[in-house]
């Protein structure tokens, strides 16, 4: 499947499991005819874009809150490499790991991870 096609495949499935999500910031690789068919399933998408007069390393708007994220989801031993034959098995264990942390900060509890180890 091409990127593109995976893409609108995605914005889709998302719009209908989703349908409360009406805002959503993505990468460079989004056309804007994907932006435009997110418009019409109701999200409001925007590209975010590096800006071309800076050097060197910059930090994206939204950007770093993906990949922060995708940083704290490899904390979790599962999801370090991927050793799954089916996409069902690594999402569960993302809801898995993303309800141990949200439970953590809630809690305030401090729990060792399997790099502590």
């Amino acid at each position: 499947m091409q990127g593109s096609t995976a893409r609108r495949t995605l914005i889709e499935r998302i719009a209908a499991e989703h349908p409360t999500i009406r805002k959503a910031w993505v990468d460079g690789g989004y056309r804007q005819h994907l932006v435009e068919h997110a418009a019409t399933l109701g999200i409001d998408m925007h590209i975010v874009r590096r800006d071309l007069t800076t050097r060197g390393f910059t930090v994206l708007p939204r950007r770093w809150t993906v990949e922060r994220t995708l940083g704290w989801l490899t904390n979790h031993r599962r999801l370090a490499r991927d050793y799954e034959a089916h996409p069902h098995r690594p999402e569960a264990v993302i809801h898995l790991a993303m309800i141990n942390l949200m439970t953590r900060r809630l809690t305030a509890e401090s729990t060792p991870t399997w790099r502590d180890a």
